[in-house]
Order: structure tokens, then sequence, then C-alpha cells
């Protein structure tokens, strides 16, 4: 699988260059090459997935050269779940984009989309801590042109903020890049591992100021208090597909703290100690107490998706920060839970917007076309968002009480009461969007809207993806757990990069 393993960041960048160059002024063309390509890199992705678990860790040196002096790209059981789960979000998304129309209402949506997909997939596999940032950055370009896609003042305002956290956030990481590089001499993730072991005394100090100033980076990406502000402005006024796409980015962050948390910094590292994890688990709370309280205090559909996105992560790093094999399990398998979810929550929001020119919570409202199909769909990303039985949320939130048993007098306490606070947050929202329409408003345009299946076909394929992840539970956990297993144990990832030839 080696030249395999660089598919993921070159199909994306070079379809979006040839969008560019090519087909930018035929949309047709557009939509079928970038389908192909996102159905492409799905196969791709299912087939590194594939040897990841049979085979082990591999790297790709571009370049040819070896690390840790050259760059390379890293698969391995963890990075190829996150790439497998970013191309089963990109088919979704494109279907749900094609079958609305929203590519229509602004200039160059598929090579931006194209070359959103190198970039996240490019964080997942790198295995050098400079080119995350440079994936990073390929992510605000790429990301920023989707948000503010169709224009609007409220569009503008929240992509302006979006950009503005995230500088401060590249500013940081380059900081710390730069002191650990000081420290190390190496960026490259595996040589990390075994430097910052070997540090001498005198280094101890400036390495754990730029270690916090790194997991910062990762706090901002993955919207952890208190840097969680930039998110529901920005997540409420993306367009509904683009916003959809954005639930895998803020997952991004949560890999980066799993993957420079057990692999650099594990927990007991001489230099940092319990540091990392003291000071994320009562800010992995607070996200969680936050996202539940606007979920329930939200005045639209799309804020209140927003808000969950908030909470999502907030359960997410709460099992993140114990920094064990089974927390890091039950937190890999809440992430892809989330995701999904997340991404339907946000379509089904776009489905009510489109048919009604808003999504208001707080007033009655006329009725709208496929409503019944509309508030099925809406109960069941609701169930599993919530957490409620039977949907993979609850399966999600019991592994994470399961996890941190040891803490049950704080953490399940804060998970059980932020679930209660958001299954009624969803009732309400579900109750003034669907029952109260059609009991005190009268019909109004969107009661006629045309059924666009393609874009109830991608809602339905992200519900899909929930409901397998409930039915082969079983399967997918004993994968997930040997995938956790393996990131504390890190000899074979730190052994594939130090090869010296190509496979």
């Amino acid at each position: 699988m080696y030249h395999w393993i660089s598919v993921p960041v070159l199909l994306p960048a070079i379809m979006g260059a040839a969008i560019v160059l090519l087909m930018r002024n035929d949309l047709l063309l557009q939509r079928v090459f970038s389908l192909a390509a996102a159905l492409g890199l799905l196969a791709v992705s299912i087939a590194l997935l594939v040897a990841a678990s049979n085979e082990g860790p591999e790297i790709y040196m571009l370049g040819d050269w070896p690390a840790p002096f050259g760059i390379v790209l890293v698969l391995d059981r963890l990075s190829a779940m996150m790439v497998t789960l970013t191309a089963v979000l990109a088919v979704a998304v494109l279907l749900y984009t094609i079958g609305s129309g929203w590519d229509t209402r602004g200039r160059h949506f598929h090579a931006l989309f194209q070359f959103q997909l190198m970039g996240i997939c490019g964080a997942f596999l790198t295995g050098d801590a400079f080119n995350l940032f440079v994936f990073f950055e390929v992510l605000l370009i790429a990301s920023y042109g989707l948000m503010i896609h169709s224009g609007g003042k409220d569009r503008l305002r929240a992509g302006v903020q979006y950009v503005a956290f995230n500088l401060v956030g590249s500013s940081l990481f380059l900081f710390a890049l730069a002191a650990i590089y000081s420290i190390t001499g190496t960026l490259n993730i595996a040589d990390l591992a075994v430097k910052a072991a070997e540090l001498p005394q005198g280094d101890a100090a400036l390495f754990r100021v730029a270690a916090v100033m790194l997991m910062m980076v990762f706090a901002i990406k993955g919207a952890l208090v208190p840097l969680q502000f930039w998110l529901p402005g920005t997540y409420s006024n993306a367009p509904g597909p683009v916003a959809a796409l954005f639930a895998v980015m803020t997952k991004i962050g949560a890999y980066a703290v799993i993957r420079f948390g057990v692999i650099v910094l594990p927990p007991g590292h001489p230099v940092t100690g319990t540091l990392i994890s003291d000071l994320m688990l009562p800010a992995a709370l607070l996200t969680l107490i936050i996202g539940a309280l606007g979920i329930l205090g939200a005045t639209t559909l799309s804020r209140l998706a927003a808000f969950a996105a908030v909470a999502s992560m907030g359960t997410a790093f709460i099992a993140i920060s114990a920094f064990t094999p089974a927390s890091t399990a039950a937190a890999l398998y809440y992430m892809v839970h989330s995701t999904l979810a997340g991404a339907a929550l946000f379509l089904i929001a776009d489905l009510v917007t489109y048919r009604r020119a808003h999504d208001g919570l707080h007033q009655a409202l006329p009725p709208i076309a496929q409503a019944g199909l509309i508030s099925a769909l809406f109960m069941t990303s609701a169930i599993a968002t919530a957490g409620m039985p039977p949907l993979s949320g609850f399966i999600g939130k019991l592994l994470v009480l399961d996890a941190l048993r040891d803490q049950a007098a704080l953490v399940w306490s804060v998970i059980l009461v932020t679930s209660l606070i958001t299954i009624v947050g969803f009732a309400r929202a579900g109750s003034s969007l669907f029952w109260k329409a059609h009991a005190s408003a009268p019909e109004g345009d969107g009661a006629t809207h045309p059924a666009q299946a393609l874009s109830f076909v991608a809602v339905g394929t992200l519900l899909a993806g929930l409901v397998a992840l409930t039915v082969f539970a079983g399967p997918v956990i004993a994968w997930i757990e040997v995938t956790a297993a393996s990131l504390f144990d890190p000899a074979a990832y730190i052994a594939a990069n130090q090869l010296p030839e190509v496979k």
C-alpha cells in the first residue's frame, strides 16, 4: 500500500486544481468529477483501513527522504479510521449539495471542497508536527471560502470571527513548534516521542510551556472552553452542507490531542506528568455544560445544531482527558458517532430553512413540505445526539461513563444531567418546528416545496451510519479497542518512522 498512502492528499489536491483550471464554467462537470473524486477517496480509504488493520503502521516518504529528515505520511489504524470517516462524510455532503443546489449559489464550491478534503486528510495522515500546521492552514483557507459561500452580512461577519480565532491559533502553533524544535531538533512525531522522554532537566520547563501552547492550539480547533466562542456563530451561519463538513473539523483537534497526548506526552511523562489531563478535564466538563445549555436556549435550529457540536466535543474531551486505553476507545467511538449525527443535524436544519426561509424556534410557523419525513429524520438525529437508546449515542456515552467510573461523582453527574437538558432542548425544538407549526399556523409557500430526493438520500446515509454503528457496535468497539491499545504501545509507530528504505 506504500504509494496509496498519499492518494487521500493528492487526489483532492489534483481534482481541486483541475476544477479551477478546466471546469470552472461548467457546473455539471464540476459535480461529476467532484463526486467521482469523493467516491474514489472513499474506496481508497477503505482499502487503507483494511491494510492498516492487517499490517500495522506504514509510512510514505515524500521525496524519498526518510524520517525524521523528510516529510512523511503515516498510515496506522487511527489515521485510516479518520480518513475513512472523512470520505463517508464527503460523499454524503456532496450528494446533499448537488440535490439542494447549494453549489449554484456561489463560485468555486467544488474546488474549495476538494482543497478542504486535502487539508483534512493531510492533517490525519501527517507524521510531522510542522506539516500538521501546514494542513491546518490549508483547512483555514478553504474553509473560509466555503464559510462565506453565497455571501451575506451575517455569514461574512461570522467568517471574519472564525478566521481571527484560527489565526490566533496558528500564531500559537508556530511559537510552540519553534520552541519544541529549538529544544529537540525535530518535529517528527515519532522522533519527538523518543527525544521528549530523554530531555535534560534544564530543558524541561521550556518544553512544558511549549506542550501547553500546543494543546491550546488543539483546544481552539476542538472548541474546548474557554476557546469555543468561535464555533456557534460560525457553524450556525455557514451554509448547511458546509457546516455538515465542518462536523469533522473539530475532530481534528481531538485527534491531535490523542496523537500527541498519548505518543509524545503520555500519562506520567517526566516533563508534563498529569498537567494536560488536569487542565483538560474541567475544561471539557464546562464545554459539555455550555453546549447543553446552548441547546436548551437556542433560538434557531442551526444554532441548536452548533451547540450540539460544542456539547459533543465536551463529551469527547472528557473521555480523552483520562488518557487510558479504555477512555481513548470510548472517545474514538463517540467521535465517529458525533461526526455522523452532527452532520445529519446540520443538513436537517438546512432542509427546514430552505422550506421556510428561516428555522426560528420561538414563534408559530407555517407547515412545510415533506414535514412528516423531515420530522422523522430530526427525531432520529435528536435521539442519537442526546444519547438516548437505542442508537449509537447511548452506547458512546455508556462507554465514556464506564471508562471514567473512578470519577463517577463528578463526571457521571455532569454527563447525565446535561443529557437530560439536551433531551429537553431537542423536544422543545421539535415541538416548535413540527407540532406547533401544524397546530397554529397557516400554510405557507414551503408546503409545496419540491422533494429533492438526493438531499434526503444524503441525510439517510448519515443516519444509516448511526444505525450501523449501533447494530455492529460489538465488532466496531472491539476494533477501536485494539486501535486505542496500539496508541498506548507506540513501538510499532516509532519503528515504522525509522525505516531507512522504501518498501
